[in-house]
């Protein structure tokens, strides 16, 4: 992978957000990873690393934007914005072709683990790919990989 900077959700809450604190809880009944609430956030207690450090980026889009609607259409939507923007941010379009030109395209939990992400979230990046973002990779792993063509 080139050198990049990987996105830091901790040092961003620290930098930008002293006044939220981190709660690490039993959410596991909740069927989530995380949830913004009065008190600041909370995160499931037994997550690993990964999950953290995207839970913590999808709670500090929703503190950002604002609470999410309690609404059937625009409750959902608005998670999958977050999860859209979150999965953006965590992984940039370079590091992307980095990891697909080795993994020879395919999206995988290899992948997910060079780019220190779920792969929930490689999928949701990939889901989401604009067609000037798709055309910048396929050009790239043809440039990258001229045996494939």
């Amino acid at each position: 992978m080139s050198p990049q900077r990987r996105p830091h959700p901790w040092r961003r809450l620290r930098d930008h957000y002293p006044h939220l604190h981190v709660h690490f809880t039993d959410l596991s009944h909740r069927g989530r990873l995380g949830r913004l609430t009065g008190r600041g956030i909370e995160i499931e207690r037994t997550s690993n690393q990964k999950e953290r450090r995207e839970t913590l980026l999808h709670e500090l889009h929703h503190y950002e934007r604002g609470p999410a609607p309690k609404h059937p259409y625009f409750g959902p939507l608005e998670e999958r914005i977050v999860d859209k923007l979150t999965a953006e941010e965590l992984i940039s379009l370079d590091a992307l072709v980095d990891a697909l030109t080795w993994s020879h395209g395919h999206v995988n939990h290899d992948v997910a683990e060079e780019l220190w992400v779920t792969l929930d979230t490689l999928i949701t990046r990939v889901r989401n790919l604009t067609e000037k973002e798709r055309t910048y990779i396929r050009e790239e792993l043809a440039r990258r990989q001229p045996w494939n063509n």
